[in-house]
């Protein structure tokens, strides 16, 4: 139990029903959603479309979503890939011969189609009970009548203001006279109001053919951009079938690349090599998943890409033979320098985390991103949508997994995981934070099962995450201030980070008490509410 002297937030607990999101407004729409006669699914798609507009420096329509989904906590785990694809005529050979080297973040060529709205309205579709005008509308009243901002909220759109004033739409509509609007402040997106409601008629098509797309098409191509209304009539999303591991007797489900899952996977294969020693925030075990997630995130810069468009080596990346050479080469006392070469076979970002659980255990986990905190900064005049940047994973390099291609997606960092023992599913859970959220998912479980901690006190604890291919940590002051001088000492260089650290829900089904347990990250506004 924890310690009722220091500061921190209780456990939500509930019996019937609970959603967890960054955002209060989010969280009580899911409820609502359910107390209509929603389930699981509906909740979350409300809860998303919610924070598209009132956090929409995280999320929004103009991105890409992951969903993974339990039928009455079945571990027949089902997962949806929602990221949008590149113009078809965007080559490799094109970027060359237009002198274009680096894929700049406020350019229309980080854009991809926009996958979010397809996975909404598929999973809807199949898996929903309640249509999708109703799912929507508290997303258009808070658009059309008004939001006000939260401190987290207001916070990112300060960090941001350089990026939105190159965008006379963006200014328009998230700055006041050119500069950020403090907490308190009531902002609305009537023009974003006005796009759900169509998306509310006439469901995916409203969004992909049509006027809409055409405005989105027309305002990509004048920023220089190679889309076309095929590739946003072709849009399209896919089932997969999920990814899994066993972590400390458990198993974890991630959904397949091209998302970053299968190396939150790695990272749990390679600290199960390891024994924890003495505290959750002790440097020993820091050092190790410090050293086991550098390892992971080489492989994953290697390797990792649309396994459509190249051979992605699922299978090597999950075997015990890697996880067994990759543990075989830390040492426990000092960081290694350079990395090695990983075996071959055959920077901190913006999204929001959605866990729901309804009455009759329907397990949701739904991440839903713009990459980047607003995205590309480039946004629509009269649909209201803001684009993210998530082309920014490519690479511009002939014969990389990941090089940009025709019709092809880009590595994803954002990914849902779900967890499961005893034959039934326990727990949908997420972690924020662009690069860091495959070591965030591997952290959160370690201090939840290594350490004995309940779901908050594992989401309050500080973190730390060492920036790919360097031994630079990025590390919250209390532990720099605890294992910052020890973390020095053994070859690391430890830095303040440059914005919060992600963020974290998670929702614990207890089968035998028939009770519902949810923890929610202060890194954020939101909160775990249940009824």
């Amino acid at each position: 139990m924890r310690d009722l002297e220091l500061p921190g937030r209780s456990l939500a607990i509930s019996r019937n029903a609970m959603a967890a999101t960054s955002h209060p407004a989010s969280t009580l729409a899911a409820l609502d959603i359910m107390k209509a006669g929603g389930n699981a699914i509906d909740a979350a798609i409300a809860a998303c479309a919610v924070q598209c507009v009132v956090e929409a420096g995280s999320t929004g329509i103009g991105g890409d979503c992951f969903v993974l989904h339990s039928r009455g906590g079945s571990t027949d785990v089902i997962a949806y890939n929602g990221s949008g694809r590149t113009p078809a005529a965007a080559t490799l050979d094109w970027y060359e011969k237009a002198g274009i080297t680096t894929l700049e973040r406020h350019s229309p060529h980080v854009v991809t189609v926009p996958g979010a709205i397809d996975a909404w309205t598929r999973l809807n579709k199949d898996h929903g009970r309640l249509p999708l005008s109703e799912i929507l509308a508290s997303a258009i009243a808070y658009a059309r009548d008004g939001y006000a901002l939260t401190p987290r909220v207001a916070y990112d759109l300060a960090a941001q203001r350089d990026l939105l004033i190159q965008d006379p739409n963006a200014a328009a509509t998230f700055l006041v006279g050119g500069q950020a609007p403090p907490a308190g402040t009531v902002q609305r997106q009537p023009a974003l109001a006005e796009t759900f409601e169509a998306i509310g008629r006439e469901g995916r098509d409203a969004f992909y053919r049509g006027e809409i797309a055409r405005e989105m098409v027309d305002y990509l191509k004048a920023a220089g951009g190679l889309h076309t209304l095929d590739d946003f009539a072709a849009a399209e999303g896919e089932y997969v079938k999920p990814i899994s591991a066993s972590f400390r007797g458990r198993t974890v489900y991630e959904c397949p690349p091209n998302g970053q899952g299968v190396i939150a996977l790695l990272i749990m294969k390679i600290l199960e090599r390891f024994q924890p020693k003495g505290g959750p925030l002790a440097v020993e075990n820091l050092h190790i998943e410090l050293e086991a997630t550098r390892l992971a995130y080489a492989a994953r810069d290697r390797f990792l890409a649309d396994p459509s468009k190249a051979e992605v080596p699922v299978e090597h990346l999950l075997s015990d033979k890697l996880a067994d050479e990759l543990a075989g080469m830390i040492d426990p006392q000092r960081a290694l320098d350079p990395l090695p070469a990983i075996p071959g076979g055959a920077e901190h970002k913006d999204t929001v985390y959605i866990s729901v659980v309804d009455k009759d255990r329907n397990a949701v986990s739904f991440i839903n991103s713009i990459f980047s905190p607003y995205g590309s900064g480039l946004m629509t005049k009269k649909s209201g949508v803001l684009f993210h940047n998530r082309g920014q994973s490519f690479v511009l390099k002939q014969g990389h997994p990941n090089a940009i291609a025709p019709r092809k997606r880009p590595m994803h960092t954002i990914i849902p995981g779900m967890l499961a023992e005893n034959g039934r599913v326990v727990m949908p859970f997420g972690v924020m934070g662009g690069h860091y959220q495959a070591m965030g998912h591997a952290h959160f479980l370690a201090k939840l099962f290594d350490h004995g901690l309940d779901l908050q006190e594992a989401i309050d604890l500080p973190r730390l995450f060492p920036l790919p291919g360097t031994n630079t940590v990025e590390t919250e002051s209390r532990l720099r201030d605890s294992v910052g001088a020890a973390l020095t000492a053994r070859g690391f260089d430890v830095q303040p980070p440059k914005s919060p650290m992600g963020g974290a829900q998670a929702i614990w089904i207890d089968w035998e008490k028939g009770t519902l347990t949810g923890g929610s990250d202060p890194r954020k506004d939101g909160c775990a509410l249940g009824y």
